[in-house]
């Protein structure tokens, strides 16, 4: 795919968080009966339980992390918190998803308050099983800085989906 129609590049997914790289594997994160697509838009009451994460590939002695992110928080215009940790799974093999892996960092349900947030869910593959150990906090997570500390390389696949305050929910009072 042309890089100027690549939905990781035009919701600057690539720059922002990851480096560009060669989608290898097949990822597919669903909530409940809805499959997150690049760019598409789910309500925080939609994404409120974790999702089921389905990993392609065809030899189970191959192993994954899948890293979830929010390069936007707390607010699109002032991401001083970039990235925010709101899941990790290491482990995961092939073939497999992610309640087959080893859950380091457990999940939090996006609640943007500000904007609309981009969460990116990322895959790389490991050289083998290894110990993961979880971050001291979520915020200021550096997807680019945790690959290579863990020598995990470039992603093998990566989906986003854009995330915004439902109405009614909060705000202000008269």
């Amino acid at each position: 795919m042309p890089r100027d129609r690549d939905p990781l590049v035009v919701g600057r997914v690539i720059g922002d968080v990851l480096d560009s790289f060669t989608r290898s594997i097949p990822l597919r994160v669903t909530f409940a009966t809805r499959e997150v697509n690049n760019g598409c838009e789910l309500k925080p009451s939609q994404v409120v339980n974790q999702p089921r994460v389905d990993i392609g590939g065809d030899d189970l002695r191959t192993f994954y992390t899948l890293v979830m992110v929010d390069p936007d928080a707390p607010s699109p215009s002032d991401p001083n918190l970039r990235e925010y940790l709101h899941w990790l799974v290491t482990d995961i093999p092939a073939t497999t998803g992610s309640s087959f892996g080893q859950e380091v960092v457990c999940y939090e349900s996006p609640r943007p308050t500000i904007g609309i947030h981009r969460f990116v869910f990322v895959l790389f593959r490991q050289l083998g099983r290894q110990t993961v150990y979880a971050p001291g906090w979520r915020q200021n997570f550096n997807t680019r800085d945790f690959a290579e500390l863990y020598n995990l390389g470039l992603p093998v696949a990566a989906v986003y989906f854009n995330c915004q305050r439902e109405s009614g929910c909060g705000g202000r009072r008269r």
